[in-house]
């Protein structure tokens, strides 16, 4: 007999990021073990969808999550474990896959029989990769961030059609009438943490589903962080302190000299750069050629069920009236930054007179915050002293389908943490430490504040 304790009855399921693999969720995952012992949460790292796999798209990393998930389920049961409770954590493009994950899961029937419970993402481009910035410059990056990671950074830069539907992947799954969002509305608890400086690989917009950037230039306003995690967690409720009386000219020279002494420092940053950058674009376009022609070889043996597993009761009715039929069958199988562009005056004007009327009152009050906290305080004064200090925030250069998204996932409800990391331009990496770095250290109050605030047994 296994002296394994059998008494946990909640899983919780991490899901890393694109190239990623298990390990980049080992603090996370000792972090969840420290504080809660194996009596109260089992916690299993994802481990079907590493590496270049992680290129095949998130309906394809969805349906292996969901796959493994139900045979951890399985494993657990075969072991005594009685699970009652779910929970998922994604990671950069990991939240995506999970939420296509929960998608099906809702559909299968898995979330009547467990209790979903907590889902939080890190750094997740909730609103895909494509950067605001409008003109020639904005369409080249765009063009070539989608033609790098096969399926993945298609979807991601929503240039692709999604099956029959006519429309970006990630459009689909923040549609209110889909099983994605069904499914997310039925956790108890949805949090979002986005880093608000030197995160080049998902920027502050989309993985705090917003609008706006009110930390756009991070120096030029005062925050206020959360009492007890100082200097990295940003204050849910009142973000921004009052602005300092304006210091005399006599210091002006100062603040010259010290934006003289940055640049500086800079100079053998971009001296390598301008050396390693041109072949190290060639090798990586090259490798993504490769990659991608593995790739679509993978979907492809996916799809036709060849690679030794049968996908196909995944694919399952994606809007919510479908979905009762497709439960019934289901439960007999049981499965480089660039400065943002923002629109002008006429642009929002034109873009709030195109709205239906049902549309233009959400369009007039949207995004009176990036930190709401699930959408539920907004006619609370307390809540909101000193979010007018932020003024009118121009709104970001977005599209249609990603306003649309934002729009959705905002009318679900998420709390959203800003987060602040000083000691490390690797800020995707380190608000998770990734690894065992002490520029990381930072990640560790993340952590920290989210089994505080956010886990829930």
């Amino acid at each position: 007999m296994s002296t394994e304790s059998k008494k946990a009855d909640h899983l919780c399921v991490l899901v890393h990021g694109l190239w990623g693999n298990a390990s980049h969720l080992d603090y996370v995952a000792s972090a969840v073990k420290e504080r809660y012992d194996e009596d109260s949460v089992y916690v299993h790292c994802a481990q079907n969808n590493s590496g270049h796999w992680t290129y095949d798209g998130v309906e394809v990393g969805g349906e292996r999550l969901v796959h493994e998930i139900e045979e951890t389920l399985d494993r657990l049961d075969q072991k005594g474990y009685q699970i009652k409770k779910l929970s998922i954590v994604g990671y950069s493009f990991g939240g995506l896959v999970s939420r296509y994950a929960i998608g099906l899961l809702h559909a299968s029937g898995w979330l009547d029989k467990l209790e979903p419970v907590n889902f939080t993402t890190f750094a997740t481009p909730h609103v895909g990769a494509r950067t605001p910035l409008k003109g020639t410059l904005g369409d080249i990056y765009n063009t070539l961030g989608s033609k790098t990671v096969s399926r993945s950074g298609q979807q991601m830069f929503m240039v692709d059609t999604f099956r029959d539907t006519g429309r970006p992947l990630l459009s689909l799954l923040a549609d209110p009438s889909s099983i994605f969002i069904q499914g997310l509305k039925r956790f108890r608890n949805r949090s979002v943490y986005a880093n608000i400086v030197n995160d080049r690989t998902v920027l502050f917009y989309t993985s705090a589903i917003s609008k706006t950037n009110p930390f756009e230039d991070p120096e030029k306003v005062r925050i206020k962080y959360a009492k007890g995690y100082d200097d990295v967690i940003i204050d849910l409720d009142n973000y921004l302190l009052p602005d300092e009386p304006k210091q005399s000219d006599a210091a002006e020279p100062s603040q010259f000299w010290k934006r003289i002494k940055k640049n500086a420092y800079q100079v053998p940053l971009w001296i390598v750069v301008a050396l390693v950058v041109p072949p190290a674009i060639t090798i990586f376009f090259a490798n993504a050629a490769v990659q991608t022609f593995r790739s679509q070889r993978r979907i492809r043996l996916h799809s036709e069920g060849k690679n030794g597993l049968r996908f196909g009761r995944y694919k399952v009715p994606l809007v919510v009236q479908n979905v009762q039929h497709a439960m019934e069958e289901a439960y007999e199988t049981v499965g480089a930054r660039q400065e943002p562009d923002y629109l002008s005056a006429t642009e929002e004007d034109e873009r709030f007179k195109s709205a239906a009327p049902e549309q233009q009152t959400k369009l007039e009050g949207q995004d009176r915050s990036v930190s709401d906290s699930a959408l539920d305080d907004e006619s609370s004064g307390d809540a909101h002293e000193g979010k007018h200090l932020l003024g009118h925030q121009p709104t970001l250069a977005l599209t249609e389908d990603q306003f649309g998204i934002v729009d959705s996932l905002n009318e679900v409800g998420f709390r959203k943490y800003s987060v602040y990391i000083h000691n490390h331009r690797h800020s995707h990496a380190a608000i998770i430490v990734r690894s065992r770095k002490d520029g990381f250290n930072e990640g560790k109050m993340v952590m920290k504040h989210w089994l505080d605030h956010e886990f829930e047994v």
